[in-house]
């Protein structure tokens, strides 16, 4: 069977520095275990998407030096934004949808109401409509053009 390509690394508190700048992790660490490197694989997103979540106050890595560390709950909590986000929530909806604290404190879980379902699915079809017609200009526009 073939090895998954995302290898979650354990950070305890006896570990030593790899050498990437992994740094030695301290007393109560054991609860953040996720490099940055880490989350940005696994959920195939830009380090600097992460970086500008953190920034919104989505996500709340605890710093050890220069490095971002992520706990099993700030996983939980990437993988409900990014869920959100696929579904066309804007960064400012999901930050009211999952509570305004990035950290691991605030609910990771994505709770929407039949109200909330229905207002984005309305505002996805209209917007696919509006793509739908764009196609169909372009279409006609490229038959003319021809």
């Amino acid at each position: 069977m073939a090895k998954s390509l995302v290898n979650v690394k354990r950070v305890s508190s006896t570990a030593q520095s790899s050498g990437r700048g992994r740094p030695k992790a301290g007393a109560g660490d054991s609860d953040y275990v996720h490099t940055i490197g880490d989350l940005a694989q696994e959920f195939g997103v830009t380090l600097r998407t992460l970086r500008f979540y953190e920034d919104r106050g989505l996500i709340k890595p605890k710093r050890q030096g220069l490095t971002r560390l992520y706990s099993d709950a700030s996983k939980a909590r990437l993988k409900e934004i990014i869920k959100a986000t696929n579904l066309g929530f804007t960064l400012t909806e999901i930050r009211s949808l999952l509570g305004v604290d990035g950290s691991a404190k605030a609910s990771p879980a994505l709770k929407l109401n039949k109200t909330q379902i229905a207002e984005q699915l309305a505002h996805l079809e209209k917007q696919k409509a509006d793509i739908e017609k764009a196609i169909a200009d372009l279409k006609s526009m490229q038959k003319l053009a021809a």
